[in-house]
């Protein structure tokens, strides 16, 4: 699932901010990893400050790898560069395309995360076209890398019922038995403040239970697993399931939030500016985007 890394570079310290986790996940989960560099055209007279850049780092990023391997080490980290030519967006969906990618890590280059999105980012348009998961790591205000404790130590799962949200699942299942990683999958009910009658009161109870009931279900089954697993049913009162979401994951210290593109509160809305409190604008945590199949939908 997670045999191919692709991690986009453009020279700039903000975009190296996805590197630790790289070297992590290549580590621990034995992945390789292609480090790319696009460039607009072919007649470019830095090219060699690109290549000598691009292959510096992937020596660097080799060793840091290195680091997380278990010993003893089964087999080396393969680290590779390649530059590209072409639109940036472009390159690195179809560079992810051709090579089988199973994870592109990058970073959002905007002071004010998705927002800045809606204006033409490279990571607005790579989420838009892929359908690869993607890790997004904010460039500005990132949390600082945690080092031994593990990048991915506490993952929080927001799920709405729908299978669409449950897709990320069988992603964060190897994540987590990898990593020895704690899950909180998370179940959010909005009270309806204008429920008043005996019918509404009625039908609101009857949401509460199956919400509860829902979510410790599919917690049961990741524990069968596994899986350190947790599960949290929430009545939160504020205006989005977003803020919601940066709420709770801030409470538990959350180290990424994994979420379906297409889960009814999923992250599609918020990248393309359906809801204006974003998880990645409110917050500096790491999100892990899955775009559900239709195989991935009928296996969940």
């Amino acid at each position: 699932m997670y045999e191919k890394i692709l991690v986009p570079l453009d020279g700039s310290e903000l975009a190296e901010v996805s590197l630790p986790y790289a070297e992590e996940l290549a580590g621990r989960l034995g992945s390789e990893v292609t480090l790319i560099y696009v460039r607009r055209s072919a007649e470019d007279p830095y090219d060699h400050m690109h290549r000598f850049y691009i292959e510096k780092t992937a020596e660097v990023t080799k060793q840091g790898a290195e680091r997380y391997l278990e010993k003893p080490v089964g087999k080396a980290i393969k680290v590779e560069s390649r530059i590209l030519v072409g639109h940036t967006a472009e390159e690195i969906v179809d560079y992810a395309d051709k090579a089988d990618i199973g994870l592109i890590v990058m970073a959002t280059h905007g002071r004010s995360g998705v927002k800045r999105w809606a204006l033409g980012s490279v990571a607005e348009k790579v989420v838009r076209a892929t359908g690869r998961p993607t890790l997004l790591i904010r460039a500005k205000g990132a949390r600082p890398h945690v080092g031994e404790k593990g990048i991915l130590n506490r993952v929080l799962v927001p799920l709405d019922g729908s299978k669409e949200s449950e897709a990320v699942i069988p992603y964060i299942e190897e994540l987590a038995s990898k990593f020895k990683a704690r899950v909180t999958l998370l179940h959010i009910l909005v009270p309806d403040l204008e429920a008043h009658d005996e019918v509404q009161v009625e039908r609101w109870v009857s949401l509460r239970a199956s919400g509860k009931d829902y979510i410790e279900k599919v917690a049961a089954q990741l524990e069968q697993r596994g899986i350190a697993v947790k599960a949290e049913f929430r009545e939160m009162l504020l205006d989005s399931a977003a803020g919601a979401i940066v709420e709770f994951a801030d409470e538990i210290y959350a180290d990424v939030v994994a979420m379906s593109t297409h889960g009814r509160f999923g992250i599609g809305l918020w990248v393309f500016g359906g809801t204006e409190a974003s998880v990645l604008h409110q917050s500096n945590i790491p999100i892990l985007l899955v775009r559900p199949s239709q195989t991935a939908l009928g296996q969940v």
